[in-house]
Order: C-alpha cells, then sequence, then structure tokens
C-alpha cells in the first residue's frame, strides 16, 4: 500500500490525513479538520479550525491546498467570516451542511506536492504537473429565477469556461458536486436542466455521463437554489478515463430519469484516482434497499460502494476521503459507531444533509487512489 494514515491533535480541533505516496514529485494528501470542543463559540471554532490548517501546512511545508471544502452550521451567519479568514490562494467550497459531532464547522482539503498552481482568467484554479492542468471550480452560483434556471445558467457558465481552457464538459470534466437547496422541492428543476444542458453537449446513455454527487446543501443567500463545484482535466486522453457501473448491485441512472455516472476512475502512469459518485442503498432494478432502517442502509451503501471500488480494482483500503450525508439528525449516533468501527482515523465527516430521495437515509461518497505502473500513459 501506498497510503499512509497520521492524526494530529491541535488545540480544539483534530485532523486525520491520508497521504498517497508513488515516490514521484507529486504526493497527494486528504486532511478532515474537525472542531473538538463542542461548547465554543462559532469565532472560536473558526479559529481553531484556520490554526489546524497552518499547523498542518508546517508540518508539511512543501504542499499547497489545491480544493477546500467548508461544512458549516448556518451559512448565514457564517460564510462570510470564513471567505474573510481564509486568505488561501485554492478552490474553496463552502457549503451549510452541518458536521453531526455537534460543532459549527469542519473542513476537508486536499493537498498536493510538485505541483504549479494559478487562478485563471477563465476563474478556473489550475492545478498544473507534466501533461495535464487539473481545473477545479468552487462555490458557483446565481440567482435566476428558479432552481432549473439557475442549474442550467452555472452548466452553460461552465461550458464557456472550459471553452476558454480548450476543453468540453464531454471530454474533460470528471466530477461534479450539485448542491440543492430545499432538495425535496428543487431537485427536480436541477435534473430537468442538467438532462437537457448533457444532452446539447453530447452526454447520453449511449455516450457516457459524469460522476456527480446531487445532495441538499445551503448557500448564506437562501435565493441561491443551486450551487456547484467541479473538476476537470486539461490534457486528458479517452483511453485514461473509464466509468464504472458495478451492475450486480446498481442499476443505470438514466433508469430513473437523471444522469450521472455512479462512479469514474482516471489512470496515469503512476496512480489509478477514483471518484465515488453519492451512493445510497439501492439495488440493480433502482429499489431502495432497507426503507426506514438507517443501520441496514448503511451496510448496502458500503457493499455498493465496494462493488464501485471493485471494478477499478480497488478496496475501502484505497480511500483516501469520505463525506456521509444523514437526513436525519437523530441517525448520527448509529452511523457514527458504524464508521468509526470501521474507518477509525481515516479521514471522513459526516453531516446532515438530504439525500434526493426521500427513502434515503444515508449516502455516501469517496475518492480513492493506488499506485499502478502504465509506461504507456503520461504520469499524474
Amino acid at each position: 500500500m501506498n497510503l499512509r494514515t497520521t492524526h494530529f491533535d491541535y488545540s480544539n480541533a483534530k485532523a486525520d490525513i491520508v497521504c498517497f505516496d508513488a515516490d514521484t514529485e507529486v504526493r497527494e494528501y486528504h486532511a478532515m479538520i474537525h472542531i473538538t470542543d463542542t461548547t465554543l463559540p462559532y469565532a472560536q471554532q473558526l479559529d481553531a479550525v484556520m490554526n489546524a490548517y497552518d499547523a498542518l501546512r508546517s508540518q508539511y511545508p512543501d504542499t499547497q491546498a489545491v480544493f477546500k471544502r467548508y461544512f458549516l452550521s448556518d451559512a448565514a451567519n457564517q460564510a462570510d467570516d470564513v471567505i474573510a479568514s481564509d486568505l488561501t490562494l485554492c478552490a474553496k467550497s463552502i457549503i451549510q451542511q452541518a458536521p453531526l459531532n455537534g460543532t459549527k464547522i469542519a473542513l476537508w482539503v486536499y493537498m498536493m506536492t510538485g505541483v504549479e498552481t494559478r487562478f485563471n482568467k477563465s476563474g478556473l484554479y489550475e492545478v498544473r504537473h507534466g501533461a495535464f492542468r487539473h481545473l477545479y471550480n468552487a462555490s458557483a452560483h446565481n440567482l435566476a429565477a428558479n432552481s432549473e434556471y439557475q442549474m442550467r445558467l452555472l452548466f452553460n457558465e461552465y461550458i464557456m469556461q472550459l471553452a476558454e481552457e480548450g476543453c468540453k464538459l464531454s471530454e474533460n470534466c470528471i466530477r461534479t458536486w450539485l448542491f440543492v437547496n430545499d432538495i425535496d422541492l428543487n431537485y427536480g428543476g436541477v435534473v430537468r436542466a442538467r438532462n437537457q444542458v448533457f444532452f446539447t453537449q453530447g452526454l447520453t446513455v449511449h455516450t457516457h455521463f459524469i460522476a456527480s454527487t446531487g445532495i441538499g446543501g445551503r448557500q448564506q443567500d437562501p435565493n441561491v437554489l443551486s450551487q456547484m463545484d467541479n473538476y476537470a482535466i486539461a490534457g486528458i486522453r479517452p483511453e485514461q478515463i473509464r466509468h464504472l457501473y458495478a451492475p450486480t448491485h446498481l442499476n443505470r441512472t438514466s433508469d430513473y430519469g437523471v444522469s450521472f455516472e455512479r462512479g469514474t476512475c482516471v489512470d496515469y502512469a503512476d496512480r489509478r484516482q477514483v471518484f465515488i459518485s453519492g451512493t445510497a442503498s439501492i439495488n440493480n432494478k433502482g429499489e431502495i434497499m432497507f426503507p426506514k432502517d438507517v443501520v441496514r442502509q448503511t451496510y448496502r451503501m458500503w457493499e455498493n460502494v465496494e462493488a464501485l471500488l471493485g471494478e477499478a480494482e480497488c478496496t475501502f483500503d484505497d480511500v483516501t476521503m469520505m463525506i456521509v450525508y444523514l437526513r436525519d439528525l437523530a441517525d448520527y449516533g448509529l452511523v457514527s459507531t458504524l464508521f468509526e468501527e470501521r474507518f477509525h482515523g481515516r479521514p471522513y465527516i459526516i453531516v446532515h444533509a438530504s439525500v434526493c430521495r426521500p427513502g434515503w437515509l444515508i449516502e455516501m461518497e469517496c475518492m480513492a487512489v493506488r499506485q499502478i505502473a502504465d509506461k504507456r500513459l503520461p504520469e499524474f
């Protein structure tokens, strides 16, 4: 294994870190920073997160952040302070998805060594190494009339940003995250917009879609009904990308009218990166498994994720980060016990966020990486 797991305790915070090291210039780090004192007011919790991140950077001085996501309990009253406090130059996603350990803020940060970074004129954040430019976009939003118009405009703007970088949505975008304010009400509009835009871009059931998580999440402005994060790669070859289906466990998403891939893996000369979309307790007929039973839904969700990882010749041992979404915060005690028993010390977070179908009590996404050796491909 090329993954190393480390834990650090800081003042009022802790960090779980996984490092992938293939003995090349680019090492990858995923860290989850959590607050340890739930009694602190928000300002002190924010300071503790920022101080923990600064300490983490001093412990890994040759790294730089390429992507951050802040999970907040009350974005309307907290997001401005995050923006003012974090001066790091990287793609930053800020979303109201309350950490369910009773704190007000948590941070996922993705760091790398040996890369060059900058913000491009397109607005996308570029991480360059070798033949590739990794392009991140975070917290994109607008104030169009409804969720459908907002999502259509978000995708249209992103398509233009990619065009400025010499890229296409269909060829270069690897991963999206779609956050929907009041998902039970507004998800239908998001789905319609994505389906329509994808069709115009040649993304169909006969070609492919894009790995994605569509999940409940709120921006600080309540009029923002749809928010989007994206990841694309300039310079990627079609033969480097493979989509994951796990047909023994999961159906095609198009069966119930949505358009995303269950997972995607990308191969380089030295590593395989795997992006698992939001995955819940479902079978290969699209039916919800174990309604109203969060424990059995958790086990089935894990089984589905393992099937997708297996298709990429990976296991949970290769997973570098996990985000777990719970519809009902009262389920946190049970679910956190299950995750802690299986994944103690790994970078994961459990947040409060409604899943797109009311019967799904839990959903998770993850990223994984494993070393491979394929001299036909360029290095990461």
